[in-house]
């Protein structure tokens, strides 16, 4: 066969050109395009970790906002009450009388007191679903390169604070 007695002759040529394409592809893809492409990688990687690390620290500080909100709507039960206390302490040195209109004013008092709690508790969960909804759809953005509506921030965030 021809082909065979052309080997011995063309065999070191074969070789030459063999180390060539494979010196050429080593040193253009191995060399030059595989650490730009690491690079890239790391420095996604880099930029989610940061990402992750300022969602979890909005996080805190939701959950920080709603501790030091209810502390403060626990003072202003414990001051009602002791509101309570004082006025019904006054009420029974008094005449059944004074004791009736008495109680009638810390009735009131506390039905008052107690609209200042709702008001502020209903601001207050205004106040973190607006942050979280904010927070949730810069998250969505930053995390997943994807715009989320206003309104379905606003319909995730309901959910999660409901559920």
């Amino acid at each position: 066969m021809p082909q065979i007695s052309q080997l011995a002759a063309t065999y070191a040529s074969q070789i030459f050109w063999l180390m060539v394409c494979f010196g050429f592809v080593f040193f253009v893809i191995g060399r030059g395009t595989v650490p730009k492409v690491m690079e890239t990688v790391d420095a996604r990687d880099k930029q989610i970790a940061g990402d992750l690390a300022a969602a979890e620290a909005a996080r805190a500080a939701a959950d920080a906002e709603e501790a030091a909100w209810r502390e403060t709507a626990n003072r202003q039960r414990a001051d009602a009450q002791a509101l309570i206390a004082r006025a019904k302490a006054d009420a029974a040195a008094a005449t059944e009388k004074t004791l009736a209109k008495a109680g009638e004013k810390v009735d009131a008092t506390l039905a008052a007191a107690e609209a200042r709690i709702a008001a502020a508790r209903e601001e207050a969960r205004g106040e973190i679903e607006t942050v979280a909804t904010e927070a949730a759809a810069e998250i969505a953005l930053r995390v997943a390169g994807a715009k989320v509506h206003k309104t379905a921030a606003r319909a995730a965030v309901k959910e999660a604070l409901n559920g």
